[in-house]
């Protein structure tokens, strides 16, 4: 959304990408079994940031990965 406000027009390959982030986001915090408060703050997140609160996601999702194989 932030591209969408900066740009001032939203085309529609952004808007394509945006609902494959957020579709690949949905999938990711199924397997992670997140409380539901986490899932709104990270769909927001890819929501307004488009692929780098993705990137982000996916990144929080190795580290709990990792940090889990850890213990």
């Amino acid at each position: 959304m932030l591209i969408f406000l900066l740009l001032g027009f939203a085309p529609w390959l952004l808007l394509l990408t945006l609902a494959v982030a957020l579709y690949l986001t949905v999938i990711e915090l199924r397997e992670m079994d997140l409380h539901y408060a986490w899932w709104i703050w990270w769909i927001l997140l890819v929501f307004m940031t488009h692929f780098i609160g993705y990137l982000l996601l996916r990144a929080y999702a190795v580290y709990r990965r990792w940090h889990a194989r850890t213990e």
